[in-house]
């Protein structure tokens, strides 16, 4: 039994997922670099295709040796210190946009000098009223958060896997149509990305959001595709606990951007 495993850790097995994601990484970077110099898109759509692959082959791992067993409560709370640490970079992204909008819009820039004679929003730009399109997309995400730990306590406390179930379709549902609405309000939007530093800050953080509230839609239903076949139990379930605290996230981050960009920035 020299063999034998006497610790609560996972000795990860040799894997080629991180050099081949590095790989495909640098190569959709690249590629992106000299598409915008007006080249070639193919190198990066292969770079991209490479680290698609690369990222669902690594997560396919981690689930089978997941629901292998071979996750012990002290690896799985590794897991959700690895994920909290990563929301936290995401949280710093955002204040990145804050803080750009914010400095903006109390010093926004004119002629003479800033705070004299600047005003905010820039002169000609048509904002979008906030109780309208932007209202509607709020319920939707608050009441999405209420779908959502519906599906979380119904595992968690009653281990109803039918109730899960439905509170996850709504879930994605919400989370799809949030994503529609957003579309057309872009779409109508009366002001570009380039050209004033309004749009810029607009589009740069609400289109960041719009990307997090995609992601989180593609990770809870993952969680719902591997819940239909059979995953997840009231002990064990931390794919599914960590897709509920990114999305109860992005649900916070809408909260402010609603709360700053919309209301009182415009």
């Amino acid at each position: 039994m020299a063999h034998a495993k006497n610790h609560d850790y996972h000795i990860l097995r040799p894997s080629i997922w991180p050099l081949l994601s590095s790989i495909a990484t640098a190569i959709m970077l690249g590629g992106a670099a000299v598409w915008m110099k007006g080249m070639t898109p193919f190198i990066f759509l292969a770079g991209l295709v490479g680290t698609l692959y690369s990222m669902f082959g690594w997560w396919s791992d981690v689930v089978a040796e997941g629901e292998n067993g071979e996750y012990t409560p002290v690896i799985r709370i590794g897991l959700q210190y690895g994920f909290l640490l990563f929301i936290m970079s995401e949280v710093m992204f955002f204040v990145a946009w804050f803080w750009s909008f914010f400095k903006h819009a109390m010093y926004p820039m004119g002629p003479l000098s800033p705070a004299v004679d600047g005003v905010w929003p820039p002169a000609g730009i048509e904002t979008f009223d906030p109780w309208h399109l932007p209202l509607i997309n709020t319920v939707i995400l608050l009441l999405s958060g209420v779908t959502l730990t519906w599906a979380h306590h119904a595992l968690v406390h009653d281990n109803n896997r039918k109730d899960m179930r439905d509170g996850l379709i709504l879930t994605v549902l919400l989370g799809a149509l949030f994503t529609c609405f957003q579309v057309y309000e872009y779409s109508h939007a009366a002001f570009g990305l380039a050209g004033n530093i309004y749009g810029a800050n607009f589009f740069m953080a609400t289109g960041f959001h719009g990307f997090h509230v995609l992601v989180g839609t593609i990770f809870l239903l993952v969680c719902l595709v591997r819940l239909q076949k059979g995953h997840f139990t009231q002990e064990n379930h931390t794919g599914f606990e960590t897709a509920a605290w990114y999305w109860h996230f992005v649900d916070v981050v809408w909260l402010f951007l609603f709360a700053s960009i919309y209301i009182w920035g415009q």
